[in-house]
């Protein structure tokens, strides 16, 4: 038997645990802080123990590494350059669904010298969307094509029947990597120009964006798109563009959240019977007139505008006493987490995730190819997200070619080589995750995998 350690078993844990649990030859060991809820996923199932964990204990966790054939980490991503340096003590491989850190990156050569394979960013976004991504280039490179330009978006959010409050969103995956995502800077590349965009307006930089079948969402950067671009065999490219989906106004609902200071990371002590309106509005100066006016005209909005409303609705403006209150948060957890109240999926709505590639490449001849690949998936009504089986499904079943010794590599890796997203993306083909790729053929090597 095979011995596997999960490591937490938060929102999108299920998928992940179901399909190893099914094969034949596995055992798992889960180590969480939320063992009861851990409990509920296994149901009872005998292959299959859980412990309550706090992976900072290196005392408790080494003997875990030391006992499995392979780790899976789905904790946050701040936790798992920790996790990979016991696995890389232990000679043992990694998964998990994270970008890499530089801490992570900085691991690679001494997991090549050991054997080990920690394969990253091997969920959704990041994952499908390379996996997808880079399928479609290899076979536009192989037919003497060159990318020229290729944009990436994906966003997770709930599915139309779902979209039941102003802000359009609902939480699909960790409350806080969602607000810490607010925080990153961006850079990307137009027309032959680096764009950089500070995190601090991210939210500023959004654009209309048109998903076939699902109507219009509003398109924002995510992150830099341009360390992807050896990773994706672009050299030479003039466009390079990735970014993240939703339905428009959050855009210039988070905008204005950040100009108030709400996604800041410094612990602030907030003296008893602090209230949301004040927690809201302290960068806001001092003067005459109600609160709603001074707060729109200093974050650049109509008092009546949509922005604020969805404040109000989120009670963000309210006299309501903030929980921290008489303790020490971070403004962006007591954001994160008023939202995370609200914003939730009543029993039986269905989450959505979308995702869209578009290329263009220019041939010998000089003609030009455009190519899209689109992803959209729904949640099962009182079953599993589509963000859960969207992100751990993939991770699921690398960790299950790695075990069967069918992947080769070592060191840090991310799912961008054909002996990863060929039989990654065909199985999930077969677990109902498709994606569609379109294309006109006009050049005599024609885009085809048959």
């Amino acid at each position: 038997m095979k011995q596997i350690l999960v490591l937490g078993a938060g929102r999108i844990a299920r998928p992940l645990i179901r399909y190893l649990l099914g094969q034949r030859d596995v055992r798992m060991v889960i180590g969480t802080i939320d063992a009861g809820g851990a409990e509920a996923l296994v149901g009872g199932h005998p292959h299959a123990r859980v412990l309550r964990l706090d992976v900072s204990d290196e005392a408790a966790l080494a003997p875990l590494v030391e006992e499995c054939h392979l780790v899976i980490s789905l904790l946050p991503a701040a936790l798992n350059a920790r996790v990979a340096r016991v696995a890389l003590d232990r000679g043992k491989s990694l998964i998990n669904t994270s970008y890499v850190s530089p801490e992570l990156a900085a691991l690679h050569d001494e997991a090549e010298r050991r054997g080990v394979l920690f394969l990253c960013e091997i969920g959704l976004d990041p994952g499908i969307d390379h996996m997808s991504a880079v399928r479609v280039i290899d076979l536009l490179l192989q037919a003497g094509g060159r990318v020229t330009e290729f944009t990436s978006c994906c966003g997770g959010f709930p599915a139309p029947d779902a979209n039941t409050n102003p802000w359009g969103y609902k939480f699909s995956w960790s409350p806080r990597g969602v607000m810490l995502a607010g925080r990153n800077a961006a850079r990307f590349l137009r027309r032959g120009e680096i764009i950089e965009i500070p995190g601090d307006q991210l939210f500023a930089h959004r654009w209309p964006y048109q998903v076939e079948g699902q109507g219009v969402f509003e398109m924002y950067p995510n992150r830099d798109s341009l360390i992807y671009v050896d990773a994706y065999s672009l050299t030479g490219i003039t466009g390079m563009f990735r970014g993240t989906l939703r339905y428009p106004g959050w855009c210039d609902t988070m905008r204005v959240a950040a100009t108030l200071g709400l996604f800041d990371l410094e612990a602030h002590p907030w003296p008893a019977g602090t209230t949301y309106a004040a927690f809201t509005s302290r960068r806001v100066p001092s003067g005459p007139g109600p609160l709603v006016h001074r707060l729109a005209d200093f974050a650049g909005v109509a008092p009546d505008s949509e922005v604020i409303a969805r404040l109000e609705w989120a009670g963000l403006l309210s006299d309501r006493p903030l929980p921290a209150a008489g303790q020490t948060a971070a403004p962006l957890d007591l954001f994160g987490d008023r939202l995370a109240r609200l914003m939730v999926y009543k029993p039986g709505e269905r989450d959505m995730v979308a995702m869209r590639h578009t290329f263009s490449a220019t041939f010998p001849d000089g003609h030009r190819e455009d190519v899209t690949s689109s992803l959209v998936a729904a949640g099962q009504p009182f079953g599993d997200t589509a963000m859960a089986r969207t992100v751990s499904l993939p991770a699921a079943i690398a960790a299950r070619l790695l075990l069967d010794g069918e992947l080769q590599l070592t060191g840090v890796q991310i799912p961008v080589y054909a002996e990863i997203y060929e039989p990654v993306l065909a199985e999930l083909e077969e677990q109902g995750v498709h994606i569609q790729e379109t294309h006109a053929i006009h050049y005599p090597g024609p885009l085809s995998r048959a």
